[in-house]
């Protein structure tokens, strides 16, 4: 299901290209200061490095405790965690930023306030770098390990992540192609490294 969930999120991501720009306008015109406000205060928790941040303090605990105190059940399923998301977002992340710098997508921002738009491919331009999106890739990564996790409560962990994207595109730090494509990364990568590595964490239905 997770499999097919993250195709389908990058078919509708290259089909979303063809209404890039007009949802860009949409949600500038209909998006007032005070919902920007509200959505600014939930956008950063799919920020890559705050989910880096309690990952490495978490296996540093680990380490620590294993080191005083001795191996023990709890430690070695938070290290397990720690380990699959850390695999997942590293993977997901070489293949998100080699595309961000290849393609050299203009945000919205650019289009909305300036008027321009479009990709400048291979011309490796380090501040063009809307496509795909790094924190809807990241917050799906933390979903697939928290469905892993809890699976019982997967519709909770996956409504979470498909807000935390959409902000970015609410926001026009992205275009919505972007999320979603940014988003079907981190469901198939990160899928697939708990399928290799992580068996402990695989679900039937995943």
């Amino acid at each position: 299901m997770l499999l097919g969930f993250g195709i389908f999120l990058l078919v509708a991501g290259v089909a979303a290209f063809a209404i890039d720009r007009r949802a860009a306008h949409f949600f500038y015109d209909r998006v007032n200061r005070v919902w920007q406000k509200r959505i600014h205060r939930t956008t950063d928790w799919a920020k890559g490095g705050h989910w880096l941040t309690i990952t490495l303090v978490s296996l540093a605990g680990v380490w620590l405790t294993r080191t005083f105190w001795g191996p023990s059940t709890p430690g070695s399923a938070v290290e397990t965690v720690a380990l699959a998301f850390l695999a997942s977002l590293a993977v997901g992340s070489a293949i998100l930023h080699t595309l961000k710098i290849l393609l050299g997508r203009r945000r919205p921002r650019d289009e909305l306030e300036l008027g321009f738009y479009g990709f400048s491919p291979f011309a490796f331009l380090f501040e063009r770098d809307s496509f795909p999106s790094g924190h809807a890739l990241t917050i799906f990564c933390v979903a697939v390990v928290a469905c892993g996790v809890w699976p019982v409560l997967s519709p909770l962990w996956i409504a979470i992540a498909i807000y935390l994207s959409m902000t970015r595109a609410l926001l026009h730090a992205h275009f919505v192609s972007d999320v979603l494509i940014g988003a079907g990364i981190g469901i198939i990568v990160t899928r697939e490294i708990i399928a290799a590595y992580f068996p402990t964490l695989m679900q039937g239905w995943f």
